[in-house]
């Protein structure tokens, strides 16, 4: 049998363009501890080739991943990237190597005011890590999503962050830093911030320069909820006051980021479901805005 780690309620979701098998099996294949638990293919006459995958998931060293292939509507740009502790010198140097493979370094690799091991790569797929020699219990997870503010939104960076703790739960502050006077960003402004959101540590920054890389689909963060009040809580809580609904349980909040908020039911029979059934669950899924979890059971049973 197929399994989804439900230990980990927010999940980050990757948007490919038939490139998410490769990809899944080349994060697998760098970072200690890591597995696909499932990858399913797209089904003969969907919207997309068989060949491609339809859902994903995979684990780096505890941390879960969604996946799919959905063509190359959007790109991956530096708004989220993935900061990742390693804890010796030789172990960032080895990810580093692997990642800067057809990819780009946007920091160098390099002694830095805050570790004398750190650098910032684009890898080949477009992605961004955050690579960093420290103590992996100062953060308490390997890899940690990291949201930078840049544009329009840049000065919201902090803002988010206790919107973001004031909707979700097990949520709390663990430090925030500012720009200085002489530092790249406007004084006052977050360099870096670290929170945690149902137990999970995320990461935010205002953008230290003037180059704006707006969020987009390419990046989502999947919310397994367990049941119907939770979806309609975080929804309304997520699109209020500027966000804006889209299809398939996706929505954005005012900010511009990107959520899904499903059902764990959904998690459940994408991995463990029979195929024909779960084809009607993802028809019926597709006609929604918000998920609506009894329309899916019965589509799913019918």
């Amino acid at each position: 049998m197929k399994t989804t780690p439900h230990t980990q309620k927010i999940i980050p979701f990757l948007w490919f363009d038939a490139k998410a098998e490769e990809a899944m099996k080349f994060y697998t294949s760098i970072f200690p501890n890591s597995k696909i638990h499932f990858m399913n293919k797209w089904p003969e006459g969907s919207p997309f080739p068989s060949t491609t995958v339809q859902n994903g998931c995979f684990t780096l060293d505890g941390t879960t991943f969604h996946a799919f292939d959905a063509g190359p509507m959007f790109q991956f740009n530096a708004s989220i990237s993935f900061f990742v502790i390693f804890e010796t010198e030789e172990e960032v140097d080895s990810v580093w190597k692997q990642l800067i493979d057809g990819g780009e370094a946007m920091m160098p690799l390099d002694t830095y005011p805050w570790s004398d091991r750190y650098g910032w790569v684009t890898d080949r797929f477009g992605l961004s890590w955050q690579l960093m020699k420290g103590k992996l219990d100062d953060v308490g997870q390997r890899v940690t999503p990291l949201l930078m503010y840049s544009g329009d939104q840049r000065g919201n960076a902090e803002q988010a962050m206790n919107q973001y703790m004031s909707i979700f739960g097990n949520a709390s502050l663990d430090g925030i830093s500012r720009y200085g006077a002489n530092e790249p960003g406007p004084e006052g402004l977050v360099n870096h911030a670290q929170c945690k959101l149902e137990g999970q540590t995320f990461m935010v920054m205002d953008n230290g320069t003037e180059t704006e890389m707006p969020f987009n689909e390419a990046i989502s963060f999947y919310v397994n909820c367990k049941d119907q009040a939770e979806v309609d809580h975080l929804w309304e809580a997520l699109t209020k006051n500027g966000g804006s609904e889209s299809q398939c349980g996706w929505l954005k909040d005012k900010y511009g980021v990107s959520w899904q908020i499903v059902p764990e039911l959904v998690s459940d029979k994408l991995a463990n479901g029979k195929p024909h059934r779960v084809k009607q669950l993802m028809e019926a899924l597709w006609k929604m805005k918000k998920l609506d979890t009894d329309q899916l059971l019965a589509a799913y049973n019918q």
